[in-house]
């Protein structure tokens, strides 16, 4: 046993090791799960794992709503959706000092409850907004800062490929999962808001009013968003009140999307191509990644690894707030090494299993016990924290993927700056996180009303 042991420490330093070496994550975890396997159980074991894994992996249906979301976001970035979303939200706030910044969280924000991913959020608008904040005066820290945080709502706010891969590894329900993340997504919102507020009342010339738009260009602007609150009351609405289930629910957003972009003539045959190509791309990405992590989950099983965490953890007498606080203090910080899709699928395996003991074991977990929670309710609650924190590592470094995308499109700002712009923001995101630790009902309660 203790040798196992050993041996998946081992595994685990080295995966640590290859991708600070920029191997790409998949092949690392492919790499030492399969050596790891090897070495445990012999070549023929591993070799047998590889003849099905795949298979076993890629045919579970809640996995088709992968490519369905990844496409959606695709159209939606080139159908003109991102610009819509920004002329509204500057029509209705850029009147005000600081408007013009809060128009580009509110656009992100709806920008990401159609598309799901945090980079394609914070560059699509980035393109969009950041000029604008740029004949405005705004100052590049307060500039790039909003965009690269903004792009972060993309990852929580539904529809979420994150969310949904969290929710397939613990066997959470995904409908349930997206409406426990409306009420924090909309905190996140209400809180950067604050913080630009907050921003250009220190600091007035970072954030010029723009000034009002004409009754005529005010209608415009309003109208013109119309058509993308339409379709996403029919995507998730759908969803929630249980017209389809989340992949039928892509479909139609997919074909939503598609019409609108045609429409309005911004999806012509050449970005239809590019969109499906990137979608393959980004969903083979995402699949390899997940076949990764199950050889992880193999050989770190075998090796005993979560179960002797889990055990040494109980045996501590830590209180499980405690634990959960050191938890997310550790995905914060893996979050300035990797990636949020490949932690999620890394170390939610590790933690999981710790959280089920802490709250009285899976089959227990009744009010009062552990968390004073039900096991299906710490679900929830856990994936939504963990999320949370997964954003934070978009915008710190030496990752910190958002800055990286905004900085690219602002090469005039240095991405120092950039970095002190996101600070506020992430001060706000730890406020978020201590208001759902302090009161799990922010989480809990949606999906409750909505979930009967």
């Amino acid at each position: 046993m203790a040798e196992a042991l050993s041996l998946g420490l081992g595994g685990l330093a080295a995966l640590i090791v290859l991708i600070a070496l920029r191997m790409p994550i998949a092949y690392a975890m492919i790499l030492v799960g399969g050596l790891g396997i090897a070495a445990l159980n012999g070549p023929a074991l591993m070799l047998n794992q590889l003849k099905t894994l795949a298979w076993g992996q890629f045919s579970i249906y809640d996995l088709s709503v992968v490519p369905m979301f990844v496409l959606m976001g695709a159209f939606a970035s080139r159908a003109g959706l991102s610009q819509a979303l920004f002329r509204a939200g500057n029509a209705w706030l850029g009147w005000m000092r600081g408007g013009t910044a809060m128009a580009a969280i509110a656009a992100c924000a709806g920008f990401g409850a159609v598309c799901g991913s945090s980079l394609a959020t914070a560059s699509t608008m980035g393109k969009v907004a950041l000029p604008e904040l740029k004949r405005y005066n705004y100052s590049g820290a307060l500039a790039t800062g909003t965009l690269a945080a903004g792009g972060v709502l993309g990852i929580l706010i539904p529809p979420s490929v994150v969310l949904i891969i969290y929710a397939i590894i613990v066997e959470a329900n995904i409908v349930t999962m997206f409406m426990a993340a409306m009420l924090p997504g909309t905190l996140a919102v209400v809180l950067f808001l604050l913080t630009i507020a907050a921003y250009v009342a220190i600091r007035p010339n970072a954030g010029p009013a723009a000034g009002a738009l004409d009754g005529a260009e005010f209608r415009a602007a309003t109208i013109g968003v119309l058509p993308v609150l339409v379709i996403f009351a029919i995507v998730l609405g759908g969803i929630y009140v249980g017209l389809y289930n989340p992949t039928p629910g892509a479909a139609v957003g997919v074909a939503l999307v598609w019409l609108y972009g045609t429409l309005r003539g911004r999806l012509r045959l050449a970005e239809m191509r590019a969109a499906l190509l990137e979608t393959a791309s980004t969903t083979g990405m995402i699949y390899l990644i997940l076949l990764g992590a199950e050889l992880m989950k193999i050989f770190m099983s075998r090796a005993g690894l979560p179960q002797a965490t889990a055990e040494w953890i109980v045996a501590s007498g830590m209180e499980p707030m405690a634990v959960m606080v050191l938890l997310l203090l550790a995905l914060i910080l893996l979050g300035c090494l990797m990636d949020s899709l490949s932690m999620i699928l890394l170390v939610i395996p590790f933690f999981w299993p710790v959280l089920v003991e802490l709250n009285g074991g899976i089959y227990q977990g009744a009010e009062g016990a552990g968390f004073g929670m039900s096991t299906e309710d710490l679900k929830i609650w856990f994936g939504i924290l963990a999320l949370i924190v997964v954003e934070l590592g978009l915008i710190t470094p030496p990752v910190g993927m958002n800055v990286f995308v905004i900085s690219s499109l602002a090469r005039d700002t240095p991405m120092i700056e950039t970095f002190k712009g996101v600070a506020p923001f992430f001060g706000a995101e730890l406020v978020r996180v201590g208001l759902l630790l302090a009161f799990p009902a922010l989480t809990l309660w949606v999906p409750r009303v909505l979930g009967g």
